[in-house]
């Protein structure tokens, strides 16, 4: 009996192994994997990133090829560090943190141990790379800009951070991808889809050939090329004027919502930001907290509009029929409200109606036509929450939506904002505490691209289409649908156009007659936006901010443009010159006002931006 329960034991032990080595050989494939990952070798190869057009199809961006150096840890073996860090430039230091963090990686993937050699540095290293087993060096394309401007449009590449490569498993050590602009947002399209090729080793850890004859290689896709809608001459010259100022330029195409140029100034070059000097240049760029050149003032400044924002205080009025066209409305010096207060105006003729009022940008005027706005209603919480109604059908308060990756949503108040700052229901408060609204002031925030739609929204009497940059794909139409749908606002269009007559005669009489342009009929208006900051935790006004909008030509347009010059003074000064000379080089392509262009292009406002605050700055409402 005891000797037939042994046997048994050893046979279901014997069937039992039997098993597990036929399961284990025949079933189970994950030593093979583990095996196969010993023995198996990946090589990418990187497509060419897809080339940038501007909207006339001029060449923007290229490629140029660049050689990384990459290391495998594991396949390291003893070698003369002296002579390698000699060959690659660097010192000891910088290439044992390199082999660490590429270690804490992945002992079996590649990293960069040096990124982005030039040409001749590659030529002189590829004949040595022999002698250091576990490096090699990785061929890639890096940009290649054939412009020096236009960088917050385009964005940047730069390598994948340990972030990016957990998230999108597409993304190894040392990949490079869109950082920024246009290069951000299309990404995906502009890339490409890498190759991918398994070399097989022996147990000697050598190359003996591609992995079951190549079955599972893949070639790479290219990216693919895409137009914008920006003017690449345009832009180039906002650049030029914007040069020495801060602030920026951005115009639409009116009937389309096309960007034809978005400049934020200061600016740079974008090739200061390919090569191995990117690091050190983006840095500098990075620190540099005065002029902010990084900080892309058309998709992200938030500054009170001042009085451009009047054509709207208009047409809600109009709207909301608290006024017609025809009333007029005395100016004493200003709006007088409250115990003595007054909101101060420049010198003009009254009484005036309402094409008057937007020519001579009286603040009487619109803060009557406000004042009236918000208490046609039973509360002031109903008739501030009515106007700021009208106000988001024109694309305020929130993002546009437009297809660059920053911005900000700017602030259109609510009644919720003043009942928390007036600390309602135990204060009440009324339409004059809110009253600089009527003209740009008071809580209202906008963006230079918000200020450039609701003034396309003006061109084309009461609709847009959201702004966007991208004009096709690969030589296709392909934009997303959100950008060839109509918004309306919530103004009735014949409400438009004593409107636009007002605007229209800024130029023909008004704050910005001086700035005509022969033979365009442009509508536009004058701005100027009281700036204040916290100088030792007191409240300080600085010199205001210059500010335009316009649109031309008056009944068929195809340029609208908002210009925000900080510390510029007043709208005509800096703002309405630069609008003038960039709707003539788009419409004319040449430029006739040339007391206007050598003032700009020769005008500095450095030394305002390098002035301590010293009390109150000159000043004019216009």
């Amino acid at each position: 009996m005891r000797k037939l329960l042994l046997l048994v034991l050893v046979m279901i032990t014997g069937v039992v192994f039997a098993g597990r080595l036929f399961y284990l050989q025949v079933y189970d494939t994950s030593f093979q994997k583990l095996s196969e990952n010993n023995a198996i070798k990946i090589i990418y190869d990187y497509p060419q990133r897809g080339y940038i057009f501007d909207r006339n199809g001029k060449l923007l961006v290229s490629n140029q090829p660049s050689y990384d150096v990459m290391v495998i840890p594991r396949d390291l073996q003893p070698f003369d560090t002296l002579e390698f860090c000699g060959l690659l430039k660097m010192t000891k230091e910088d290439l044992v943190k390199s082999l660490e963090k590429a270690r804490a990686y992945s002992p079996r993937l590649p990293s960069p141990v040096i990124p982005q050699l030039t040409k001749a540095e590659y030529a002189y290293l590829s004949e040595k790379m022999h002698k250091y087993k576990g490096f090699y060096i990785q061929k890639r394309s890096l940009r290649d800009y054939q412009i020096d401007h236009s960088a917050n449009v385009l964005g940047y590449i730069a390598e994948a951070d340990n972030k990016i490569i957990k998230e999108n498993p597409y993304y190894q050590m040392g990949d490079l991808l869109g950082k920024q602009g246009v290069e951000m947002q299309y990404e995906e399209i502009l890339r490409g889809v890498k190759g991918v090729k398994y070399i097989q080793k022996d147990r000697f850890n050598r190359e003996i050939g591609p992995y079951k004859d190549g079955a599972f290689d893949t070639i790479p896709e290219r990216g693919k090329d895409i137009t914008l809608t920006i003017d690449g001459a345009l832009q180039e010259y906002g650049e030029r004027l914007m040069v020495n100022k801060r602030g920026g330029i951005v115009a639409l195409e009116p009937a389309t919502g096309e960007i034809l140029a978005l400049v934020a100034a200061p600016n740079y070059d974008p090739a200061l930001l390919v090569g191995r000097e990117r690091s050190k240049n983006f840095t500098k760029l990075w620190y540099d907290t005065i002029s902010k050149p990084l900080f892309d003032r058309v998709l992200q400044g938030e500054y009170p509009p001042g009085s451009p924002f009047k054509a709207l205080t208009a047409l809600i009025g109009l709207q909301e029929g608290v006024i017609d066209t025809e009333e007029t409305v005395y100016c004493n010096g200003g709006y007088r409200y409250g115990r003595g207060r007054i909101l101060g105006c420049h010198a003009h003729r009254s009484p005036l109606s309402m094409q008057a009022g937007i020519a001579n940008s009286c603040n009487a005027y619109f803060c009557t036509v406000y004042k009236r706005t918000i208490e046609k209603y039973p509360t002031p919480q109903q008739g501030i929450d009515t106007w700021r109604d009208h106000l988001l059908s024109f694309g305020l308060g929130d993002y546009m939506g437009y297809d660059l990756p920053s911005g900000r949503p700017g602030k259109i108040p609510s009644s919720k904002t003043y009942n928390a700052i007036y600390q309602y229901p135990t204060y009440k408060w009324y339409a004059p505490a809110t009253i600089s609204n009527a003209i740009g002031q008071g809580e209202v925030l906008l963006t230079p691209m918000q200020m450039v739609n609701f003034t396309a929204a003006i061109a084309n009497r009461g609709w847009y289409y959201k702004p966007h940059i991208i004009k096709n794909i690969g030589g296709v139409d392909t934009i997303p649908s959100i950008y060839k749908e109509k918004h309306m606002t919530t103004i009735d269009r014949e409400h438009f156009d004593p409107v636009i007559a007002g605007l229209f005669d800024v130029y023909n009489y008004g704050t910005a007659s001086h700035l005509k342009v022969p033979g365009i009929e442009i509508c536009g208006k004058t701005g100027t936006a009281e700036n204040y900051t916290r100088v030792n935790g007191k409240r300080m006004q600085l010199t205001d901010h210059s500010v335009f909008i316009a649109f031309a030509p008056k009944d068929d347009p195809k340029i609208a443009i908002a210009v925000f010059v900080e510390n510029g003074y007043w709208g005509s000064r800096w703002a309405g010159r630069i609008a003038s000379l960039m709707i003539e080089k788009y419409l004319k392509g040449e430029i006739s006002r040339k007391d206007l262009e050598t003032f700009i292009l020769n005008g500095s406002l450095e030394e305002e931006y390098a002035k301590p605050y010293s009390g109150e700055p000159f000043k004019i409402n216009q």
